[in-house]
């Protein structure tokens, strides 16, 4: 900070500013700052910004809050590196008017206030040269109209104080000071909103025919079921040759037979490492088919970047110094004990840190060249944070758009620290998270960390089939999905979850008969066509998120609070075009709940004793609500509402237009509206609310 007003506690911040906030384009990104001055005069504070391409913007008005805070929205429109900074100053207008708005109404004449009309006129005359072109006159005339001695004081006043809207949007600054720049990195919006499905290639577009591995080719089968389903992404695990010396069989057993194809996270055989292809999927041309047809239908390909190798990839004997020589001169292979994983061995950064950066940055280059700009990271907790740093932001100099998903399942403050140092999305607790005063919990921690944290909801991996969804049956997989598509912009699922598969691995949480082991058939078309899948519900969810802007964001997740312990209702608006989406939903497959709301009105867009209707995205009905309704959910039928929300009488409204000559992708917000009652206090249940079901 440079100048003379205290200017603190400034937001988005990451670490200090050691790293930068995290926002996509288009997104609303809420900016604040605590500023304060010595004395009695008015303080303003102003936003400015710049964008990845040298363009700046402002100074847009902040609009003032409680306890001398400060509040602005910057909307960026590219990919790149942003930055903007809070400017404080003196605002010898708005002193000015509050002046004599109390000496004029304290009595005060022409006389008194001589020397308050001299320095107001002088005031405007330097104001003409901030305001528009159509404003100069008015400005102008104003300021003669203070010096005009033959006007009634009234009159003499007026037009100056008429002018109180104008130079908020337009002020005369004195004495600024200034905080920043403040980075913000821009990703596209595909790091915020995005619908991931994991299948393996190996397992896809062959029949049960005992040992038959599927290829890119065959796989392509698949690809249009997969869109069908609304999914944007298909993330593939790793697609490399996979080693031979100490291979895994079948669950993961320590000795395989000879028709084992051994797990795909074991990377690295004769055939080639981390940029080579398992030949039994296929050529590196056959690698550019898949991806080109998978864009065809709308899918966007996302690669497993896992660093770690088989006993036989190339870089065991070629860099022995990037691995781990225990005392007795073995190699030391994975361990998270109680697991054991005798067919990988971790990498060691430490021995040669430049050495290995430099050929990790090399395949990740390899791969963004073959098309792919979307890598799901394995286990990043545990490589150095430095080294993501580093190489995120060595592959954003050149392809900025690439995204980067965090797997990684430790401790919380190792989670957000990954997304502080780049990592565009991060997989989360979703699926521990297992009632309904859990779920909102951990996702008002989620909306908290969204600066620098996006999370993805996966309600199964092929590492993690949690005991809800093996002895929930198919209603508690209805429900894990609309929690998982519906709180968060980004979610996903592994093959199979539309197929209700919960068989588990006895004293394990994953699945019997493990695809990461195995390859397995499924026949996707029979299951459907005698109503055995999943699908076409996952199909209806992904299509009201598209539909509704509302659930492209995750800074607007808002919860109501309802009586029922085993139900969650939570909203969400988009304040531009004022879609709003209201959810209440079970976390109970087996019995009917009941439960009454008390919905936070202005989160709706509404005032408190306003009356809506609202639209049952999944059923069709309509009912006539307001702040306390009773509903009832019955798992069998529908496990949750999922309501857009229309007001009386009139369509959904935008909030947040930039106010008039802001220029760029900045606004500044009115004053906060009042908020009424607080969410939660009990009103009188009005005569008619709705009773749903």
């Amino acid at each position: 900070m440079t100048g003379r007003f205290p200017i603190e506690d400034v937001s988005p911040s990451v670490a200090c500013g050691r790293y930068p906030a995290k926002a996509v384009v288009d997104e609303l990104v809420p900016v604040s700052a605590r500023a304060y001055r010595e004395g009695h005069e008015s303080l303003g504070c102003t936003l400015v910004w710049q964008g990845p391409d040298g363009r700046t913007g402002g100074p847009v008005r902040m609009a003032p809050g409680e306890n001398d805070t400060w509040q602005a929205t910057i909307t960026p429109d590219a990919v790149g590196a942003w930055s903007f900074t809070v400017e404080a100053f003196d605002d010898p207008y708005l002193t000015w008017h509050n002046a004599v708005t109390k000496k004029t109404a304290a009595g005060q004449g022409p006389a008194e206030l001589a020397n308050d009309l001299a320095a107001g006129a002088a005031l405007l005359d330097e104001a003409v040269a901030l305001v528009g072109k159509k404003s100069k006159s008015g400005v102008r005339a104003a300021a003669a109209a203070l010096r005009d001695e033959t006007l009634p004081l009234a009159e003499r006043l007026a037009p100056a104080l008429d002018l109180a809207d104008l130079l908020w949007r337009r002020p005369v600054r004195r004495l600024v000071t200034a905080s920043g720049p403040h980075p913000i990195w821009v990703d596209r919006k595909r790091a915020l909103y995005s619908a991931w499905y994991e299948f393996f290639p190996r397992s896809e577009g062959i029949d049960d025919t005992p040992g038959r591995h599927g290829t890119f080719a065959t796989a392509t089968a698949r690809l249009p079921g997969v869109a069908a389903m609304g999914f944007d992404v298909l993330y593939l695990p790793p697609i490399h040759p996979i080693g031979r010396v100490n291979r895994k069989g079948r669950n993961n057993t320590l000795v395989a037979e000879p028709d084992d194809v051994g797990s795909p996270w074991a990377i690295g055989a004769a055939e080639g490492g981390h940029d080579a292809i398992h030949p039994d999927l296929g050529t590196p041309a056959d690698f550019r088919a898949f991806i080109a047809a998978a864009a065809d239908v709308g899918l966007e390909v996302a690669m497993d970047l896992a660093l770690q190798c088989a006993p036989d990839h190339p870089w065991v004997t070629a860099h022995p110094e990037w691995l781990t020589t225990r005392p007795d001169g073995t190699i030391a292979y994975a361990e998270n004990p109680p697991k054991r994983y005798q067919d990988i061995y971790p990498l060691n950064f430490d021995n040669d840190p430049d050495g290995i950066r430099a050929e990790i940055l090399r395949v990740v280059r390899h791969w963004v060249g073959e098309g792919i700009r979307i890598f799901r990271v394995d286990n990043p907790h545990t490589k150095p944070f430095d080294f993501w740093h580093w190489l995120i932001f060595q592959i954003k100099k050149t392809d900025p758009d690439v995204l980067f998903l965090a797997e990684a399942f430790t401790r919380p403050a190792i989670m957000h620290g990954l997304g502080k140092i780049g990592f565009s999305q991060s997989y989360t607790y979703f699926t521990w998270r297992t009632d309904a005063a859990q779920m909102r919990r951990y996702c008002e921690e989620l909306v908290a960390a969204a600066d620098h944290m996006r999370p993805n909801f996966w309600p199964n991996t092929p590492d993690i089939l949690h005991e809800t969804l093996q002895h929930g049956g198919p209603p508690m997989f209805a429900i894990r999905a609309i929690l998982a598509s519906l709180l968060v912009p980004s979610w996903g699922m592994y093959a199979g979850y539309e197929l209700f598969e919960h068989v588990a691995r006895p004293g394990a949480e994953e699945y019997l008969d493990n695809e990461k082991y195995q390859i397995r058939h499924r026949d996707w078309a029979a299951a459907e066509a005698q109503g055995r899948s999943l699908a076409p519900f996952i199909a209806r969810l992904n299509a009201i998120r598209r539909e509704n802007p509302a659930l492209h964001w995750l800074r607007n997740l808002r919860f109501h609070d309802i009586d029922n312990p085993a139900l969650l209702c939570w909203s969400k608006r988009d304040p531009v075009t004022g879609n709003t989406v209201l959810v209440v939903c079970t976390f109970d497959p087996t019995n009917v709940q009941w439960g009454n709301t008390t919905l936070d009105m202005p989160a709706l867009g509404l005032d408190w004793p306003d009356r809506f209707t609202v639209t049952d995205l999944l059923s069709g009905a309509s009912y006539d609500w307001g702040q306390h309704n009773a509903v009832r959910l019955d798992p069998l039928l529908g496990p949750a509402h999922v309501f857009t929300v229309h007001a009386h009488g009139r369509p959904p409204q935008a909030d947040g237009d930039a106010e008039p000559g802001s220029e760029g992708p900045a606004r500044g917000d009115a004053a906060p509206r009042s908020e009424g009652p607080t969410r939660g206090d009990a009103a009188p249940r009005a005569e008619g609310d709705q009773w749903t079901s």
